[in-house]
């Protein structure tokens, strides 16, 4: 088995290269120049997990593109990376994958939508964590490496087809994961500098958090 990658050059494409490289499968990470070859690119691929570049200005647009590729070159199934809770209306790029999880379901392909929370490595958690947002909040917080092993078993294993996965390792807070790594948690007052749509993100966070039930991914991982 042989598996497209798009937008598979950053974190979350590594990993899952590496969780089907563990599976003796064959993953072909590409990023925006090389998907551009078309046909040459997707080439004895018979699946594809998407990956839109992070906050991109027009994800239903790099979704639409990438699923006619795809329908192009013959690639029967694709499995979508989405975000916990697509359908915010308070964050803007939320509503881009919600919009584009749309287009796969509509694609005529055989799809799977996975849905994580926000990733625990995105916290550097060696020394004093500061975030824009209430460090008390409750996340659905998402190993990588899981999310990637979740990713290689819809790839890879039968009965996913249609559905849609949201995943989460762990339920906690910021404060809770610093303090078992040993450090402090502290709130930054915004805004953060990073841009309308990460503030907006952030403001969401610190009024609601983003909990993600854990049920889904210990039953997909069979731990």
């Amino acid at each position: 088995m042989r598996v497209a990658i798009p937008g598979g050059h950053g974190q979350t494409g590594r990993a899952v290269a590496s969780a089907l490289r563990k599976r003796r499968v064959e993953a072909v990470p590409l990023g925006r120049a090389e998907r551009a070859c078309g046909s040459f690119a997707f080439h004895g691929c018979s699946a594809a997990y998407l990956i839109a570049p992070n906050m991109h200005a027009d994800e239903p647009g790099y979704v639409a593109d990438v699923l006619d590729d795809l329908r192009a070159c013959g690639i029967e199934q694709v499995v979508y990376h989405s975000v916990a809770a697509p359908y915010t209306p308070d964050m803007p790029h939320h509503l881009g994958k919600a919009r584009a999880e749309d287009l796969l379901r509509r694609c005529g392909l055989a799809w799977t939508i996975l849905q994580p929370g926000a990733y625990v490595q995105n916290l550097d958690l060696t020394r004093p964590v500061r975030v824009p947002y209430d460090v008390h909040a409750v996340f659905g917080f998402a190993d990588l490496d899981d999310v990637a092993e979740v990713a290689a078993t819809v790839l890879t294993e039968p009965g996913h087809t249609g559905a849609t996965y949201e995943l989460a390792s762990r339920s906690a807070t910021v404060a809770e994961l610093a303090a078992e790594a040993g450090v402090t948690a502290t709130r930054v007052p915004g805004p953060s500098g990073q841009g309308a749509w990460l503030d907006a993100m952030f403001a969401y966070y610190d009024r609601h958090g983003l909990p993600v039930g854990t049920r889904t991914m210990q039953a997909l991982l069979g731990r």
